[in-house]
């Protein structure tokens, strides 16, 4: 694994796609960064870091996705990597919120961004950036959010948990054609609050009950409405109120 380690960066994932943009860069190519002034989010929002206290990176995967109508399986191998390295860790009561944020009970304790180009040879790389909250223990005005530390009370090793998290994806992704039905029930099984009726509101602020189902192909989340209809809304379409 090549480990590129930084003190401050402003984006892990734009530093990543910069430099692999400009140089042969080994698959798994992994860039931390102690800190990071414009971390990003999903939908353009703002991840926000304590210095020195979270993994923060940003892996190079190359053309594990082969059909742009396939793109989701990277969000699938990868947060189920995560999962697994954490139920390994005694993380309790872990589940995804679809699409991408890894949560302990309630709250959120980690948040994933993945950034995909198609190349001109029609190959398809991704940037899959990771904020994890690790030892981080103050969230003042962030009630949803918490940390590996404060859940079990100890304190980690930030690399042991991205070496074992880079090594574990790429098992996944060696082990994933033969495995794919696996990983995607396994991923579905994680969902936070599957089966469960939850109140959303969707794009036009309008708020209805609905049961999650499950992804489809093409990572739409999957919801059982009022009237036993399936609808399959993108991340730009809906909000879960819990």
């Amino acid at each position: 694994m090549q480990l590129i380690k930084l003190n401050a960066i402003d984006s892990t994932n734009d530093f990543l796609k910069g430099l692999s943009n400009n140089q042969f860069l080994e698959n798994f190519t992994v860039v931390s960064a102690e800190n990071q002034t414009k971390g990003k989010g999903q939908m353009g929002s703002v991840w926000n870091s304590e210095p020195s206290k979270n993994l923060i990176v940003s892996v190079l995967v190359n053309e594990f996705v082969i059909d742009i109508n396939r793109i989701f399986d990277i969000n699938i191998v990868f947060s189920i990597s995560i999962i697994q390295v954490l139920e390994d860790l005694k993380i309790p009561e872990l589940s995804i919120k679809w699409p991408n944020d890894i949560m302990s009970y309630t709250k959120k304790v980690g948040g994933i961004l993945i950034e995909n180009s198609i190349k001109s040879d029609g190959s398809i790389n991704s940037i899959v950036g990771l904020g994890l909250n690790v030892n981080q223990i103050n969230f003042e005005n962030l009630p949803k959010a918490s940390s590996l530390a404060v859940i079990c009370n100890t304190t980690f090793d930030k690399e042991e948990i991205l070496i074992k998290i880079v090594e574990r994806l790429k098992q996944n992704i060696q082990t994933w054609n033969q495995n794919s039905d696996l990983f995607w029930s396994r991923y579905t099984m994680k969902l936070f609050k599957k089966g469960i009726p939850m109140p959303f509101e969707d794009q036009n602020q309008q708020n209805f009950m609905g049961i999650i189902k499950g992804v489809s192909p093409i990572g739409k989340l999957e919801i059982l409405l009022e009237d036993d209809s399936v609808a399959e809304f993108d991340i730009k379409q809906i909000r879960m109120l819990y």
